[in-house]
Order: structure tokens, then sequence, then C-alpha cells
């Protein structure tokens, strides 16, 4: 790994944090706690569910049965309450005949990911908050190239700030070789003018192969995800150094209306950016409904408020009955969703979070921590896995409510960043969901109270500092 990838590894917390207080130099004020995310009604009304496929708005004899085929899954209450959540607020749009694949870390993301660039014939989408230069961004970059000349229109969307790390020629490459080539809010505002925020990141990663197909979670273009982070399971010593490397991440393979949805929102972004290229219409998929999935598309975009990924978690969380799960890469959401979970741990609802032991970006970490007490108190289960770095996004609530993409439970999701998230609704993609929450608690470690209690005063330092400079993190 070249000393410039060491570097911004090591720095991107301070370049977030310089970056925060630049763009605050330009708007006069940080953004105190709790500004921009009101309290939400605890009570729940369910006003409509509307049901689309790829031709739009079902019938209403189509709409029903559809949403009876996923109550029959089993939960059928524990379904037709989260499905009045999700309605609380008007009208929710669902997509029926999806399919979608849990992808666990990189090398099988990264496989499925090739496969679907390799057999792509009309149009790839990509898109990601860091591309690095070299590694498995290279190879996707070669592949990318390839397609292009084989007539493939592919437009290529990263963040300038994420993948600041990177050399210019890496994408001046994707260009020459005939890809459309853009960065969210250059980080030199005469670069695109009209087009510059420094706190305003591209968080999202999507990789859309014509209409057929396509990726989203939270696995970035990084070398990092070079490893798997669970092994073979059979190890019968500690891991070594090289053995910790994985990260532990979650990415979701869709099929069917869901793709041009995420496609949509691509189109959007590429627009709203005034990024040069026409991006072509979307061809035919080749199969119109390839499963049985109804998904809701989450995208978070400051421009139009607080993302919706976190108030859809906080009103499921409000409404859950009997458990929520939660593996979270960043967790410090302040007080409203604190009190959210411990609100539920004590009327009986089985809390559980996986957070990291290990972590790129430590303060973030300490944040977390200064929650344990309170959390714990109230009945919260705390696991941290400190053998691979915690980077995923996800949630299972109920068994029926399940929640994967790139949104961190943190101020940057919540109220500064472009977000991407697929809530998919059933109890059969939930239990893979718990499944595989079941496996991250077996690799992670129980955090006890009475041993927590007995931490250093170094370590409750930085708890207090994380915990007041919150709202930047």
């Amino acid at each position: 790994m070249k000393k410039t990838r060491v570097w911004w590894r090591a720095g991107t917390l301070w370049t977030v944090l310089a970056l925060w207080i630049l763009g605050a130099a330009a708007c006069g004020s940080l953004l105190p706690r709790d500004q921009g995310v009101q309290p939400l009604p605890r009570q729940q009304t369910a006003e409509r569910v509307t049901v689309v496929d790829r031709n739009g708005p079902v019938s209403a004899a189509t709409e029903a049965r559809e949403l009876a085929r996923v109550k029959a899954e089993g939960s059928g209450a524990l379904m037709e309450r989260h499905l009045g959540v999700l309605a609380a607020k008007g009208d929710t749009q669902l997509m029926r005949g999806n399919t979608a694949k849990l992808l666990i870390d990189g090398p099988r993301t990264f496989a499925a990911m090739k496969a679907a660039i390799a057999a792509a014939k009309h149009r790839l989408l990509v898109e990601f908050y860091i591309v690095e230069d070299e590694g498995v961004a290279a190879e996707v970059a070669d592949m990318l190239i390839r397609k292009a000349g084989e007539g493939v229109h592919v437009a290529f969307l990263y963040d300038a700030v994420g993948s600041l790390g990177s050399d210019r020629a890496f994408f001046d490459r994707l260009r020459d070789g005939g890809v459309a080539v853009c960065a969210f809010n250059p980080i030199n505002p005469l670069e695109r003018p009209g087009h510059w925020g420094l706190t305003h990141r591209n968080h999202r990663k999507m990789l859309a192969a014509d209409s057929d197909v396509a990726f989203t979670g939270g696995i970035n273009l990084s070398n990092v995800y070079a490893e798997g982070s669970f092994g073979s399971g059979r190890r019968v010593r500690p891991p070594s150094d090289a053995e910790k490397r994985g990260w532990r991440d979650t990415q979701v393979e869709v099929r069917g209306p869901v793709v041009n949805a995420l496609a949509a929102e691509f189109r959007e972004s590429w627009s709203r950016q005034g990024c040069e290229g026409t991006l072509p219409p979307a061809p035919p998929p080749q199969v119109a409904t390839p499963g049985q999935r109804v998904i809701k598309l989450v995208a978070g975009d400051p421009d139009k408020g607080v993302n919706p990924t976190y108030t859809a978690l906080l009103r499921a969380i409000d409404a859950s009955q009997r458990s929520i799960q939660l593996t979270m890469a960043y967790f410090a959401p302040g007080d409203q969703l604190i009190q959210a979970l411990c609100d539920a741990a004590q009327r009986g609802v089985a809390v559980s979070l996986v957070l990291p032991g290990r972590s790129d970006v430590k303060l973030v970490m300490h944040a977390a921590r200064a929650r344990y007490a309170q959390l714990m108190e109230a009945g919260v289960q705390i696991y941290e896995m400190k053998q691979s770095v915690m980077h995923a996004k996800t949630a299972v609530i109920d068994g029926v409510f399940s929640s994967v993409g790139s949104s961190n439970l943190d101020w940057r999701s919540i109220v500064g960043n472009n977000e991407m998230d697929l809530i998919v609704l059933g109890e059969d993609f939930g239990e893979q969901m718990q499944a595989l929450f079941k496996r991250d608690v077996a690799a992670s470690t129980a955090i006890e109270a009475a041993q927590w209690s007995q931490r250093g005063i170094g370590q409750r330092f930085m708890e207090r500092f994380a915990r007041w400079i919150e709202p930047l993190l």
C-alpha cells in the first residue's frame, strides 16, 4: 500500500474535521446537536402504502395479493405493524417483483460485481464514496474501459473528498478510455462552478448493470476489502496481523424493478451535479419480475432534509415488539435514537448492537462508547468486533424489517451526506439477516457492565471529548 494511502487512512478524520470547520466558516455556524431533527411522534397511524412494479402502480387487487403474500411468510401482525409505520407520514412506495441477495465482505461482492460488469450490454452506472487507484479499483477500471470499448455506456461518479488520496491520473485514464467520469462536489470551487460544498458529500455505494442487476451497501472500491472478515471458521490459533486485515461489511445484490429505481437516483445526482455526458435511457430488463421480494428504496440527500433512513429506522425502533439487531460502523446518533433504543429495551424488546472494537475513525468509536453505560443500564446488549473492522450498516427489526445500505448512525449520514439504503420487507429475508447478525455476535466480544465500569481514566476522557464533538462526526 502506498504511503499516500496510509496517510489518507490515518488522516481521514482530521480532514473531515477541517472540512467541517471550513464549511462552518462559510455558513456561519456548526450544526447544533439536535438542530434539524425534531422529535418524532411515538404513536403511528397508517395512511397509505402503494405497490409498484416496473410499469408503475399495480392494481388494487395485485397490491392486496402482494402484501398478503409478504405477511404470509410469518409474523403477519408484525409485518402489518411495520407497514403502517412506513406509511405513517403519508404515501410510501414499495417495489414488488425483486430478488435480494446478501453479499458478505469484499471478495464475494467484488466477484459478483465483476460478473455483472462483464455481462453488461447497454449501460453501467458506478457510484462510490471511496475509489482507490490500485488493486480492486484498478481491476474494475480496466473492465469498465473494456466495456466502453465494446459500446456499453459507462458513467462513473465518485466523491471528491472520499477519493482524495487517489491520483487524478486514475480518473483521467477512465475518461481517455471512453468512460464518463464526474467528481461529486469537487474540492476546488473553480473546477465545476456552482457545484461545491465541502460538508455535502456523496457517501453512496452503487453499481447498476443494464436494467437487470444492481449492488448497494457499505463496500467501497478499496483494498481493505481484499480479504474476508470471518476466515474459514476452522481456526485453532489466534489470528495473525495479516488475517485481521479483512473488513466486515455487507452489500446486497438486487434484481427487478428496484434496479431502475437505483439508476434513477444516479441519474438525478448526475444531472444535479452538472456532470458532462448524457445518460442513455434504461434498456428493457431481461426478466420483468425475477423474484418476490418487496423493497423500499430510501435515498438520503441533505438538500431534501434529514436522511429518511434515519427517520424510518427511528420509527421502526419505536414500533418494535420483539427484537432490534443493529450492526453499525459509526455509531454517534444523538440523544433521540439512543433514548428510543433504551425505551425499547425497557419495554421488553431484545435490543442488541454489534459495534466496532477496531476502527479507522477512532473518535467515532469513542463517541459510541460514551453511550454504553446508559444503553446497558436499560438492558441493551452490546458487542464489539475486534478481529476485523466492522464497517456494515444494517438493521433487522422484529425479523420483518431489514435495512442494508450506506447510512451510518452518525451526524454526517443523518444531515450531511447523500446516502442509499434498501428496506427489504418480509420474514424470509429477515431470517437471513438474523443469521448473519448471530454470526457477527459469535465473532465479537460482549461488553459486560461490571467490567466496563472499571475502564481507565484515559478511556473516559476520550469518551467525553468524542461526545462533546459528536455533532461533527
